[in-house]
């Protein structure tokens, strides 16, 4: 759900109170019509706020606490599980570890790619459901349980579904906004190396399963594209 925008007019005067409108969007790097159609409708993009935060050097995560929908952010970060982290490295660093363990000291280890990737919010979800989050979820917000799983599709998860997953999953509020991409790893308050160290402490088995689940599952996605693709080129040789 955006910010009101009389909340967020509150807030932006607090941080830049003599800044223009035109130079907080230079300095956000965002476009002034963008801002104000967000003003105009009275609702203003978590993203919007979250460029201007960094613009103007202020943290994110702290930006977002000032507004109520987001109070579950309030106070120090909660460490991510070990579980959340893993879900965060992609597959291809998953694959990369994989062989660096079958053929120890053949090279260093890579480093790993930033989040959030094609399959992060999916792979955050699955990280901490028992089984039962989903309906958790859906009770608690109201959402239809095939649209939720169309968010986890789509790779996107709104922010405040997403802190609404966390709280009802039981784990730290930010997690789910490192993996739909809206602050990062630092931001929400990750310790440096902490995905690489949760990576290294996973046992060889956990590891080839985990990356094994994952090419399934990509090949399950691939194989709907694909058929996706052959569907819509029949439709338009059938139009001529």
């Amino acid at each position: 759900m955006p910010l009101p925008s009389k909340a967020f007019q509150r807030w932006l005067h607090g941080v830049a109170p003599d800044a223009s409108t035109a130079d907080v969007c230079r300095i956000a790097g965002i476009k002034r019509t963008t801002l104000a159609q967000q003003l105009v409708r009275g609702k203003v993009a978590e993203s919007t706020l979250v460029s201007i935060s960094r613009g103007f050097h202020v943290d994110p995560v702290h930006a977002l606490a000032t507004f109520d929908l987001y109070a579950d952010l309030r106070g120090g970060p909660v460490p991510p599980t070990p579980c959340e982290l893993v879900s965060q490295v992609a597959t291809i660093d998953l694959l990369r570890a994989v062989v660096e363990r079958s053929e120890p000291g053949t090279a260093a280890a890579a480093p790993l790619s930033e989040p959030p990737h094609p399959t992060s919010v999916r792979n955050w979800v699955d990280a901490i459901d028992d089984g039962e989050l989903r309906h958790r979820v859906s009770e608690a917000t109201g959402i239809a349980p095939q649209n939720f799983s169309a968010h986890l599709t789509a790779n996107r998860l709104p922010p405040e579904l997403a802190i609404a997953t966390s709280r009802a999953a039981g784990v730290g509020p930010a997690g789910g906004l490192v993996a739909g991409g809206l602050v990062t790893e630092a931001e929400a308050g990750w310790a440096p190396n902490a995905r690489r160290e949760a990576l290294d402490r996973m046992s060889q088995s956990a590891l080839v399963t985990l990356a094994g689940e994952r090419l399934l599952a990509m090949g399950k996605t691939l194989k709907r594209q694909e058929q996706d693709h052959e569907r819509t080129e029949r439709i338009w040789e059938n139009l001529g």
